[in-house]
């Protein structure tokens, strides 16, 4: 198992560096200018322009450009926002905790909503609770984030008044009370999320069950004896979870995508709204260490959906 796993990590060294040489040379042939409005500026000479451009190396050829970026990369040094006025690393730093906490959350609460339910409908397909799953499944993944956030907002914050709709990083309260409003204010993000993709996941699980249960070594394990919680936890939902993983690291861009636009609607400060505005400012190195971070946390993702590929099944590890 571990010869496997270090594979995998041994993999994921050149992809990453290709990700890293694709998405720079996007960004850096994509139109715009960080110091557009300087140009347009009659109060600032064109040579002071052309002195920042020089500084920063902005035109130099783009194979020199990424060999300096990826050299700063390396040491840790991710470049310097040119409209926060402040390093790179510190904005994501900054932001990025609060965005793995909301997508980390929305994960845990899919997978806790889709395996009982896609569990039970697979155990007792077309009766009534498995119509339910089902109704709820197909509308839940039908809408769309943005709409699902503006309905949870109108209900809970403006007809209910139980929840806070704008996220707030200042929050003055000390000690428990700091983290309740913490939790208050991240319900209906994490929901929004975590709803969507429990819709999904739970369609897929119940077929997958659904697969796996008429197989001949469910009927054998039935017929030595075993209860069927036994049989339905260690021989079918373990069996069952292989193909859901896959789906699950197959999902995890879509999830990003998201969480940028949940980020938006509850004014989040995370790194997705970090994205967005920095993509209106042309900042363009906020946006080439965003994206890059998006990028490995979506291959770090299909890495543990590898590890537990060779837990779910020991046969994968020995390939």
């Amino acid at each position: 198992m571990s010869k496997y796993v270090i594979r995998q990590v041994l993999i994921l060294i050149p992809v990453l560096l290709g990700i890293s040489l694709v998405l720079f040379t996007i960004l850096a042939m994509a139109p715009g200018d960080p110091f557009e409005e300087l140009a347009t500026n009659p109060n600032v000479p064109p040579e002071v322009r052309a002195n920042l451009r020089a500084k920063f190396g902005l035109d130099d050829p783009i194979a020199v450009r990424y060999l300096r970026w990826f050299v700063s990369m390396m040491k840790g040094d991710w470049g310097f926002s040119f409209v926060s006025r402040v390093d790179v690393d510190t904005l994501i730093l900054q932001r990025l905790p609060t965005s793995l906490f909301i997508l980390g959350s929305a994960l845990v609460l899919g997978v806790i909503i889709a395996l009982p339910i896609g569990t039970m409908s697979a155990l007792r397909p077309y009766s009534l609770f498995d119509q339910i799953a089902t109704t709820f499944a197909f509308i839940g993944f039908s809408l769309p984030t943005f709409f699902t956030g503006l309905v949870f907002i109108l209900v809970f914050s403006i007809w209910l008044d139980w929840l806070p709709f704008i996220y707030r990083a200042d929050i003055s309260a000390t000690g428990w009370r700091w983290y309740w409003e913490q939790l208050r204010q991240s319900i209906m993000p994490i929901a929004v999320l975590g709803l969507f993709q429990g819709a999904t996941l739970t369609r897929f699980m119940r077929s997958a069950v659904l697969d796996v249960i008429r197989l001949d070594y469910v009927n054998t394990a039935r017929a030595k004896g075993l209860s069927e919680k036994t049989t339905v936890v260690k021989h079918v939902v373990r069996n069952a979870l292989i193909p859901v993983v896959t789906l699950l690291a197959l999902q995890v861009p879509g999830i990003f995508g998201g969480a940028i636009i949940t980020e938006q609607i509850f004014r989040v400060p995370g790194i997705g709204s970090l994205l967005i505005n920095s993509i209106l400012a042309n900042d363009t190195p906020v946006v080439m260490a965003v994206t890059f971070v998006y990028s490995a946390l979506v291959v770090l993702s299909n890495l543990v959906a590898d590890i537990l590929y060779g837990w779910l099944d020991p046969r994968i590890s020995y390939r």
